[in-house]
């Protein structure tokens, strides 16, 4: 009989080569699809009138712990039968997990971008990111790519491997949850800035740990001493606490330059600049990027399962 030791460890490993073999297609139903109609329909109930701050900050509280204790009764109720245990907590690993989509965006925005145009690569950026892509040269959609690559990195796969590593798929799910909530509300719009405020302060407080080792991680598997200076110098320059971390990374392995002004939501956002060398930005950049990707989450695999393990 499998222990809960060994389904923790053997549902990682599966449900992150599903992942890299299948991805998120697009019409399979998905729980951060629901996570996001849960947060929309909230949001259009309690965003109004006074105390939105309050109201925000109830709604955040009441998802993530409704998630954590959804997916820790799953977890319980699959637990009486090994197999079925060792199924569902797979799937759901994979359904946690996006770096096969995150890398595949990256480089369908790049291939639109020179097959049919810059109007056309400005639209599939947009699918991609929250900045207004509308005025967007090649070289800003190519390095917007890449920044969405080294942040979403953090996001999407590192982060929640360390909160499955350390809760199973309760945390995991609570962690998707706290991203889908700031991904959702947690902008300084004029809508969002009180309402979303308590997500974002969440998102920022769960994201500490993450971003900060998905950014060591990056560097040892490039063995890039300036990506690991670069760390240090750029990486508390980003108006978020945590993006510039794994971005400043990058930007010290590729030796290029992220960050200037951007809009976003109609609202001009002067990032400060991330790296030094103003240079154009290539496919080769992208790819080579993808390539960081995958042998970083591979590393924290490792990690995750040695952890697990012991």
């Amino acid at each position: 009989m499998m222990s809960t030791e060994y389904i923790t460890l053997l549902a990682l490993l599966i449900g992150f080569i599903l992942d890299a073999i299948i991805g998120d297609p697009y019409s399979w139903p998905h729980p951060i699809k629901l996570f996001g109609n849960c947060i929309a329909f909230g949001e259009k109930k309690l965003n109004t009138k006074k105390n939105r701050f309050a109201k925000g900050a109830v709604l955040t509280s009441l998802l993530i712990g409704l998630s954590y204790g959804a997916f820790y009764f799953i977890a319980e109720f699959s637990a009486q039968h090994a197999i079925a245990s060792l199924v569902i907590v797979s799937v759901f690993v994979f359904y946690g997990l996006a770096n096969h989509t995150l890398i595949k965006e990256g480089l369908k925005v790049n291939s639109v971008l020179e097959l049919e145009g810059l109007e056309a690569g400005r639209k599939q950026l947009s699918y991609i990111v929250g900045r207004d892509t509308s005025q967007l040269s090649a070289q800003e959609i190519r390095t917007a790519v890449l920044e969405t690559l080294a942040e979403n990195l953090s996001d999407g796969v590192i982060a929640p491997m360390f909160y499955y590593a350390i809760g199973g798929i309760p945390a995991m799910f609570a962690y998707k949850m706290i991203n889908t909530l700031d991904s959702m509300i947690g902008y300084k719009s004029e809508r969002y800035f009180y309402f979303g405020k308590f997500a974002a302060i969440v998102d920022d407080i769960a994201n500490y740990i993450p971003a900060r080792l998905t950014a060591l991680l990056m560097v040892l598997v490039s063995f890039s001493y300036r990506g690991f200076s670069f760390i240090f110098k750029f990486g508390h320059k980003h108006a978020s606490p945590n993006a510039g971390y794994p971005e400043s990374a990058l930007a010290g392995i590729l030796n290029c330059r992220f960050g200037g002004p951007n809009v976003y939501h109609g609202k001009l956002v002067d990032k400060p600049y991330i790296g030094e060398n103003e240079r154009e930005i290539t496919f080769q950049d992208i790819k080579k990027a993808a390539v960081v990707n995958a042998a970083t989450s591979f590393v924290m695999l490792i990690l995750c399962s040695i952890y697990l393990m012991y």
